[in-house]
């Protein structure tokens, strides 16, 4: 069995976040694909098979953390896209059926791809009690994001803040399905990106995230709301880092980036 692994958001080896993408002919029984999950140990691994022509979509897809199944990952889905197109197997736009329902991956120039992903509703919340403690940060405001995502996005006060977060992950899991995005504005500084983000996904196994794709679907929403653009720009500022481009259409969110292969291998088990 072929297995890949795959460094998402990013155009270099080592950055961005890792992926374990296997194509298969069908799925096998729900243990195996979470064994085999946690034996990659990556935040996420994306298991693919083809559908029948004529469908709604082309390619069936399940993400697995160490830990547990998951509803939607971006990472995963633009590492699996990215092995699909270099590969071959899948030409121009591929439609996955997923538990969030139909998801499209559209390959670009230079080894660009753009997910069509469902945008995340926010739902403005009160600040939980401990979450300051919890993160190392006093939070300006927080936000549900919906089923989908799961997690409680809440603003810092500027860039340095999030940067220098060292949260208490037993005790952020306390606050969320799923965990926690963190975000701020760019500093004015900044370039290359409008906004930051780290995200802590103790819940699934996952302490810090090093990109979330995901978490962009709402994070686009947020930020095009307070900077008055629909098309931004988010480091997600892990030790990994990585960068995802991001336009709001409606009820749905493009995250564009890029990947990279680094491991081709066999699992042999």
């Amino acid at each position: 069995m072929r297995i890949r692994i795959v460094d998402a958001f990013t155009d270099r080896p080592f950055a961005g976040n890792p992926a374990g993408v296997l194509l298969l002919d069908a799925f096998p029984e729900d243990d195996r694909l979470q064994k085999i999950a946690m034996e990659v140990n990556h935040a996420e691994t994306a298991f693919a098979h083809p559908l029948p022509e004529g469908g709604e979509a082309d390619w069936a897809l399940r993400w697995f953390t160490p830990v547990a199944e998951v509803a939607m990952c971006g990472h995963a889905t633009l590492a699996t896209a990215h092995v699909l197109h270099g590969t071959g197997t899948h030409e121009g736009p591929v439609r996955f059926a997923t538990r969030s329902g139909v998801l499209v991956a559209t390959p670009g120039e230079d080894g660009w791809i753009t997910l069509d992903f469902p945008t995340a509703p926010l739902t403005r919340v009160d600040v939980p009690d401990g979450i300051a403690e919890a993160l190392g940060a006093e939070p300006l405001n927080a936000f549900d994001t919906g089923p989908n995502v799961g997690d409680l996005l809440v603003e810092l006060p500027d860039e340095k803040t999030v940067l220098g977060l060292t949260p208490d992950h037993r005790a952020l899991g306390r606050h969320s399905s799923r965990g926690i995005i963190a975000t701020a504005r760019a500093q004015e500084a900044a370039d290359e990106y409008d906004f930051v983000s780290r995200c802590f996904f103790p819940n699934v196994g996952i302490d810090e995230d090093p990109v979330t794709g995901s978490a962009h679907t709402a994070l686009a929403p947020y930020w095009s709301e307070r900077l008055g653009r629909t098309e931004l720009t988010g480091l997600q500022a892990s030790p990994r880092s990585g960068l995802v481009r991001t336009r709001l259409t409606g009820d749905r969110t493009l995250l564009t980036g890029r990947a990279v292969t680094t491991i081709d291998g066999e699992l042999l088990a």
